[in-house]
């Protein structure tokens, strides 16, 4: 397949990108888009995405929000937890897929859907839940780790930072997820380990009225995005990037790094890149990223698979086109393809 984008073209062999020239089964001229690496969310529950929002904010912390969820929304959870596991996954994976998300942590225990024919990149990293909701978190011995830290605005959620640091786990490795509540000595010692942060804005702002510190995420920490799931985010990755946009304490380099370099950095990743030889994980956004919503979307493209494409490209797609079916999430509809023979009959 050859793409000719409003940027560059790139050429794609089976799962790689390669090198232009020769003859081409498919040549998508794409005047109107710009073509890009995948983007990389950081933190989803990818199971947890078809619930919507649940909860009556504000919460001192997100132990608090568990336990009356568990209470006030126990007929919804117990009819959300009645759609089959894969479809629940699925749902979690169309949703990044559509926002042009190709490889995504799933910050829950490792799922054998997600060697089945799963059409999204699930990055295998280690992840724990949180300091009182783990029994036991054990850091790999190579790689990093990711844990809710500090998710919440209470003395609890300050004080994590320094049981981090007397288990051992507060270091170069540590992928943090939230730090709303790290006070200034947290903070500083944070930092000076050299551990990373996936912030996650919108879901801050639904769960505590605030979100990271602009200290915390001033210039000098690796900073990730993540989405959440739709339990307490807002949307998607793109919903997400706008979102931290907004808040002006990131500036437009680190936040379009958030979602490509710095995350496969610190999730120990290959480097998004469109130079040949690199894997064919592909978007086409019609806006800049940072502008981006999931209708502006063209394309997305994991290993080569075209996974999602709009209406006007997907007859130009030729036999990579056998075998989708048109599918919604929100208000946007796609040609979506799954291979696996299972999730074909769960959406006819």
């Amino acid at each position: 397949m050859l793409i000719n984008a409003r940027n560059r073209s790139i050429a794609v062999e089976g799962s790689r990108i390669v090198a232009e020239g020769g003859r081409f089964d498919v040549v998508l001229d794409c005047p109107e888009a710009d073509v890009r690496p995948g983007l990389i969310n950081a933190h989803d529950h990818l199971h947890r995405n078809h619930y919507g929002r649940l909860g009556r904010p504000t919460y001192a912390n997100a132990y608090r929000w568990a336990d009356d969820i568990q209470l006030r929304d126990r007929r919804r959870i117990a009819r959300g937890r009645r759609l089959p596991r894969r479809e629940a996954l699925l749902a979690g994976a169309w949703k990044n897929l559509f926002s042009g998300v190709t490889t995504v942590v799933h910050h829950d225990p490792w799922e054998r859907d997600f060697e089945r024919g799963f059409p999204i990149r699930v990055a295998r990293v280690a992840c724990e839940d949180s300091l009182r909701r783990s029994d036991q978190i054990d850091a790999p011995p190579h790689g990093p780790l990711c844990v809710h830290v500090a998710e919440g605005v209470d003395d609890g959620a300050a004080g994590e930072v320094d049981e981090l640091a007397g288990r051992g786990l507060l270091n170069e490795h540590l992928v943090a997820v939230h730090g709303v509540g790290m006070d200034r000595t947290g903070m500083d010692r944070f930092r000076r380990a050299g551990a990373a942060l996936v912030w996650c804005p919108t879901s801050n702002q639904f769960l505590f009225g605030r979100t990271a510190s602009g200290d915390l995420l001033a210039d000098g920490i690796d900073v990730l995005l993540g989405s959440d799931s739709r339990l307490t985010g807002d949307g998607d990755l793109l919903d997400e990037l706008r979102a931290a946009r907004a808040c002006g304490l990131v500036d437009d380099p680190r936040l379009a790094k958030a979602v490509g370099t710095t995350a496969a950095k610190r999730l120990g990743l290959a480097a998004p890149s469109l130079e040949p030889g690199n894997a064919a994980d592909v978007i086409l956004l019609r806006r800049p990223v940072l502008e981006a919503r999931a209708d502006d979307v063209l394309l997305t493209m994991v290993a080569g698979v075209v996974r999602v494409a709009s209406e006007d490209l997907t007859p130009r797609l030729g036999a990579a086109a056998e075998g989708g079916r048109r599918t919604r999430v929100g208000v946007v509809e796609r040609w979506t393809r799954s291979d696996h023979p299972h999730d074909r009959r769960i959406f006819q």
